[in-house]
């Protein structure tokens, strides 16, 4: 082999080396550009959580806003509250720290549902529990959670 050729050969050798060690820097650099979470759709459920229903609220709304932010904000988030649930919003009639927990995440689009059964149940009006209108009421919890499931919702329960 002339010298020639062995330059010729090393150099496609090289040149071999070096783009799949390109080509694979670049897609690297194409996957670090794009957003690590896509939007996502929510249904969170909270039936309370005996026997502290306050702390549980309290990990409940930390939980959600540690997703929005992990998210950057590109979630929709519908939480629905039934059995002891509900009574997030009889405790943040009271409790200031609830009540502006709640009232921050609805600023960043948290929609707060609550059961009419359990409403009817424990004998409350939307007048009872803090921040929620008629149209937050829903016919069933339960039933609720699965219709936004059929919708693309994915179910939470912390």
């Amino acid at each position: 082999m002339s010298a020639i050729s062995r330059i010729c050969s090393l150099a496609l050798v090289a040149a071999g080396l070096a783009f799949p060690a390109f080509s694979f820097a670049k897609g690297r650099h194409a996957v670090a550009e794009q957003p690590y979470y896509v939007f996502q759709k929510v249904v969170y459920q909270n039936d309370g959580g005996w026997p502290d229903d306050k702390a549980y609220f309290n990990r409940l709304l930390r939980h959600i806003g540690a997703h929005i932010a992990a998210t950057d904000g590109k979630v929709e988030i519908r939480v629905v509250n039934f059995a002891a649930g509900v009574k997030l919003f009889v405790m943040a009639k009271e409790d200031a720290e609830l009540a502006k927990a709640v009232d921050e995440l609805r600023a960043k689009g948290v929609r707060f549902l609550a059961c009419n059964n359990t409403m009817q149940g424990m004998k409350l009006t939307p007048a009872d529990l803090y921040g929620v209108k008629p149209d937050d009421v829903v016919p069933s919890g339960v039933a609720e959670i699965a219709r936004l499931q059929g919708k693309g919702y994915v179910y939470l329960h912390p």
